[in-house]
């Protein structure tokens, strides 16, 4: 009886392994949204790590979370790097392609909870209404993430946290437009006429 048991899990578990190494071997999450202003707002807001914490989805997850920035102060080489709680875990993030108002290349690596490393991509198009944001992650599945997959849809899950992100950067995109806005009123008030 016991060896039946035991031939039947072994042969489930082959099965179950033999699924999941079908699944695809690489994973896209995309998300876009449309934020007030020209592109160079935009631009400016995902291109310093600074300013990630004005809009990032995960910033408000751990209030103690340590943040490291180093390299350049923004753009091409500019990291940043945190340690936090299990909603956080561990990693770094690197810019390594920037074109100027136009698209944005960071290097996602994730050391906790687990190692992985994925490409996340902004591009930025003029739009009738401010900008269009096109927020992309890419990365390769191993078999641990393959199996996750069966059980948690991905790009609901990353999904979800884009949105967020895309309309607090709308919120803060819209907050520097009205700030240029209130400069530029107040600098042709205080110009004076010829």
């Amino acid at each position: 009886m016991f060896k039946k048991i035991a031939i039947g899990a072994v042969a489930g578990l082959a099965l179950f392994a033999g699924f999941v190494a079908t699944r695809p071997d690489t994973f896209t999450v995309t998300r876009s949204a449309t934020v007030p202003g020209s592109p160079d707002i935009a631009f400016g807001l995902v291109n310093d790590f600074h300013q990630w914490n004005q809009w990032s989805p995960w910033e408000g997850l751990d209030p103690d979370m340590k943040r490291t920035f180093g390299g350049a102060e923004s753009g091409v080489g500019a990291t940043y790097a945190w340690t936090g709680n299990d909603d956080v875990g561990q990693g770094q993030m690197t810019i390594e392609e920037a074109s100027v108002n136009a698209s944005i290349r960071v290097k996602l690596e994730f050391i906790k909870p687990f190692a992985s490393t994925s490409i996340t991509t902004f591009a930025f198009k003029p739009a009738d209404t401010g900008t269009t944001v096109h927020w992309t992650m890419t990365g390769d599945h191993n078999f641990i993430s393959k199996a996750m997959c069966l059980f948690m849809d991905m790009d609901q899950v990353v999904g979800k946290d884009f949105e967020k992100g895309l309309a607090s950067l709308k919120t803060a995109a819209q907050a520097e437009a009205t700030k240029r806005a209130e400069a530029e009123a107040k600098a042709s008030v205080a110009a004076p006429t010829p």
